[in-house]
């Protein structure tokens, strides 16, 4: 009878010890917070053949569907309460794979379409084809701070803006607080929402590079601050 009640008041004490340090941290035993994992689209012809596709409507080729397959897999016991996807079909389709028949809301978001190289999309970036007339056009990736977006594109500021608005309207969302959320992408305008994440100037916007395609990054957001917590990861 007295290792009885020993035992009970030592199970007492370890669960209000245990309730003390969620009550200090703010934190409420057995919810979570809110985690974003943002893939970046599936290969398409055009990254094949190191094209600028910009806003260029472009679908995923045949590797780039099984690559999302493999992805799909590995995400498969996820727990998506929602996705969010540009509306270019690359991006679409990666979302819809990885989806499969789950029951999950699919939310088109222009504000995470790619950025747009204006009068240059479709022209050719690779060594061996390089079509490009402006000769300073490459600062887009080798110095940021001084591209100057062609006729008709959009700046990197341009992107930084509307993905940090998208980034505001989710993360403070008080129906979402708790949600695990898939959000397809791009490649420029992933690295936007990665440079808004980690607080960079536009000189650091390339960070660790373009990510590949179906590489996924995970943030992890509570009380509205974001932390990346494993990025460009691919399951192939």
């Amino acid at each position: 009878m007295v290792l009885r009640l020993k035992s009970c008041i030592f199970d007492s004490f370890i669960l209000y010890s245990i309730y003390q340090v969620f009550a200090n941290t703010g934190e409420t035993i057995g919810v979570s917070s809110m985690r974003l994992y943002i893939i970046r689209h599936g290969e398409t012809e055009w990254n094949v053949l190191r094209r600028f596709q910009g806003r260029s409507d472009i679908p995923l080729n045949d590797e780039g569907r099984r690559l999302a397959r493999i992805t799909a897999e590995a995400l498969s016991e996820v727990p998506f309460a929602r996705i969010y996807t540009s509306p270019l079909k690359r991006a679409y389709e990666t979302a819809m794979i990885i989806k499969g028949d789950r029951d999950i809301p699919v939310i088109e978001e222009p504000r995470i379409i790619e950025i747009g190289f204006g009068e240059y999309e479709g022209l050719c970036c690779g060594k061996e084809h390089y079509n490009i007339p402006d000769p300073d056009f490459m600062n887009f990736f080798h110095k940021p701070e001084a591209y100057k977006p062609p006729r008709g594109a959009e700046g990197i500021d341009e992107l930084k803006a509307r993905t940090a608005d998208f980034l505001q309207e989710i993360v403070y969302n008080k129906d979402m607080e708790h949600d695990t959320v898939l959000v397809s992408t791009h490649g420029a305008a992933l690295r936007g929402l990665l440079s808004n994440i980690s607080q960079v100037g536009i000189e650091d916007f390339w960070g660790s590079g373009v990510h590949k395609n179906c590489a996924v990054t995970i943030v992890e957001v509570k009380n509205g601050q974001m932390v990346i917590t494993e990025e460009g990861k691919t399951y192939y």
